[in-house]
């Protein structure tokens, strides 16, 4: 299963006066949804989707007809009707009906990964986040141990220069689900939100096998703020204009 939590507030677009959650966006006359949901073209076929939205701004609608444009062909939509804290929540909240044995791709509504293809390592390990090489400190970070395993997770503390970009694996639901909960009975949170890269620090107690994706910064595009989906318009090849999706 594919899952892309999609609660969060859009706040940072909303105070920079846009009137329109980011997903709704456009870029080159495509929606900034049908960007990041077209990272997994491979998969829409074979592969079951689940979005998880919010009930305002007629998301479940607009997300019906973009899957319809986009051609995926098992999709669910499930609306929330309060906020969570944070990722992990939504993803928690969002899964309870779903076999424990089901493998788990976790993506972001706001990152574009053309091309996405499972890595070989998905069928051998517990579990996997998607890295590159950046700067910053407002990532989540991997360190690295031998043979491409994890040895600790982190967020927003800097332990290496290898950022998630989002894209978190589980080879079962029941492992997400135990980690989770653990999580949430501890109240283990950073800045008040129960984010989804430190859940992976659990299962490397545990003896399970996490393992890091190394992929070019340049494989990856960001679109989760103003400055990036704005530089985003003006770059070469962008037909779309600020005026005209919702900037007010």
């Amino acid at each position: 299963m594919i899952v892309i939590p999609m609660v969060g507030q859009s706040s940072r677009f909303f105070r920079s006066g846009y009137r329109k959650p980011k997903y709704q966006l456009q870029l080159d006359n495509t929606s900034v949804f049908e960007h990041a949901v077209s990272s997994f073209s491979r998969y829409f076929s074979d592969d079951t989707f689940r979005f998880l939205v919010r009930k305002d701004y007629g998301a479940a609608g607009f997300v019906a007809d973009a899957l319809h444009r986009l051609g995926v062909r098992h999709a669910e939509v499930l609306e929330f009707d309060q906020d969570t804290r944070g990722q992990a929540e939504t993803v928690s909240c969002g899964l309870r009906d779903v076999p424990g044995n089901e493998p788990l791709y976790i993506f972001n509504i706001d990152t574009f990964r053309p091309g996405f293809v499972k890595p070989d390592m998905a069928s051998a390990c517990d579990g996997y986040l998607e890295v590159f090489r950046g700067e910053g400190e407002h990532w989540s970070f991997v360190l690295p141990g031998e043979g491409g395993r994890v040895l600790r997770t982190t967020e927003k503390e800097r332990i290496s220069d290898l950022c998630s970009d989002g894209l978190y694996y589980f080879r079962s639901k029941a492992d997400f689900d135990a980690v989770f909960e653990e999580a949430l009975r501890e109240d283990d949170t950073v800045r008040g939100e129960f984010y989804i890269a430190p859940l992976y620090n659990r299962l490397i107690r545990d003896g399970k096998d996490v393992r890091y994706h190394l992929i070019d910064r340049d494989e990856v595009i960001f679109c989760g703020t103003p400055a990036e989906y704005e530089a985003l318009l003006a770059s070469p090849g962008s037909g779309a204009a600020v005026s005209g999706q919702g900037f007010q």
